[in-house]
């Protein structure tokens, strides 16, 4: 089957960008079997509006923002699920919960619990190494949102895993 150009840059975009979509997908939304998902719905998307973003100067971030977008629909679905689902839930047939502290240590468990902006700005600076100008244009908002939310996010899971994990995830990322 021949190409045509749009085809072929379109192929050439999905191999080379999306198993990091995935990526950012199950880290956003921390669930495994959704990221393939998510990932190839902002890529449908994009095809379908491919003839604009082909002459983009930058249609990964385009792609970054679609699947943050989707992320954020999906975490706000599963939301309003789970009240709905309490709504019906009789209160004497829950289970006493206790809490799972190797949780709190895992880093996916910690992002997990952060707010969905923090979490996205952390994730796009330090797991992908996005400039703060490039993570403002995959979420749609400003450089200072992105220091703001990045700071506080960094706080929180500071709070989360203890300042030895995340003074050690620091210098992970200064090492690189």
């Amino acid at each position: 089957m021949l190409l045509d150009d749009a085809s072929a840059e379109f192929h050439d975009f999905f191999e080379r960008h999306y198993a990091e979509l995935a990526r950012l997908s199950r880290l956003l939304t921390g669930e495994t079997d959704a990221a393939d998902d998510l990932a190839a719905d902002a890529l449908i998307a994009l095809w379908q509006r491919w003839d604009r973003l082909r002459q983009a100067e930058h249609p990964l971030a385009y792609a970054r923002g679609v699947v943050a977008n989707l992320a954020r629909e999906r975490i706000r679905s599963a939301t309003r699920e789970r009240r709905r689902i309490a709504l019906f839930w009789s209160p004497g047939s829950q289970q006493a919960r206790s809490p799972d502290v190797a949780a709190v240590v895992d880093v996916r468990a910690a992002l997990g619990r952060l707010p969905f902006g923090k979490r996205a700005c952390v994730i796009l600076r330090h797991a992908f190494d996005l400039s703060e100008k490039d993570t403002a244009d995959a979420l749609g908002i400003s450089v200072g949102a992105v220091k703001s939310q990045t700071s506080k996010g960094l706080v929180e899971l500071e709070r989360l895993l203890g300042v030895q994990a995340a003074g050690d995830l620091a210098a992970e990322r200064g090492s690189r």
